[in-house]
């Protein structure tokens, strides 16, 4: 295994239910000093006047996806700076996966993509209790997800992982992951 002792700045991205948010948790909790940055929450802060992504978005939707990962970049090198490997989890694809990379200034960074099939989202989307998918669907993610996000860091086809297994898989194979 790598060493994951130093500090680091983790992101775990993926399309809806591929199981960011349970690994990285897991991941955070299998560090000596983790904080774990969960994306949406600066989404949900939002009260008035919130825009949702969708597949075709405004473009004030656009600003406050930009603001969320401007935030959480900010959060990740905030914790960095304290000693504190930080874990960003969310949603990040396309064009804004490189955007995020250059909001974080602190180094190593590491980039995880968790990309189970769409038949896997689809049966784990199925045993959730919130539901991820509405004006979106899995394939349309999918396909920006493979189609329109740089290969950047170590990504993981998850489909017939445990969250437990996928954890292991990036701390096993950590500096994969890292960004020059």
């Amino acid at each position: 295994m790598a060493d994951t002792g130093e500090r680091a700045v983790v992101l775990v991205t993926g399309i809806q239910a591929a199981g960011k948010s349970t690994v990285a948790q897991l991941l955070a909790e299998s560090l000596p000093r983790s904080a774990h940055v969960r994306g949406d929450v600066y989404r949900r802060m939002v009260v008035g006047g919130r825009e949702e992504m969708g597949p075709d978005p405004s473009g004030e939707a656009l600003r406050q996806l930009r603001l969320r990962h401007d935030l959480a970049a900010a959060t990740a090198d905030g914790y960095f700076e304290a000693g504190f490997t930080a874990v960003v989890q969310d949603v990040v694809l396309g064009e804004f996966l490189p955007y995020l990379v250059d909001r974080i200034r602190n180094r190593p960074l590491l980039v995880v993509v968790l990309a189970p099939t769409p038949a896997a989202i689809a049966v784990r989307e199925r045993g959730r209790a919130k539901r991820a998918y509405d004006e979106w669907t899995v394939r349309a993610l999918d396909r920006v997800l493979r189609e329109e996000t740089p290969r950047l860091g170590l990504w993981l086809d998850t489909s017939y992982q445990t969250p437990e297994q996928t954890a292991a898989e990036i701390l096993a194979r950590w500096s994969e992951a890292v960004l020059d």
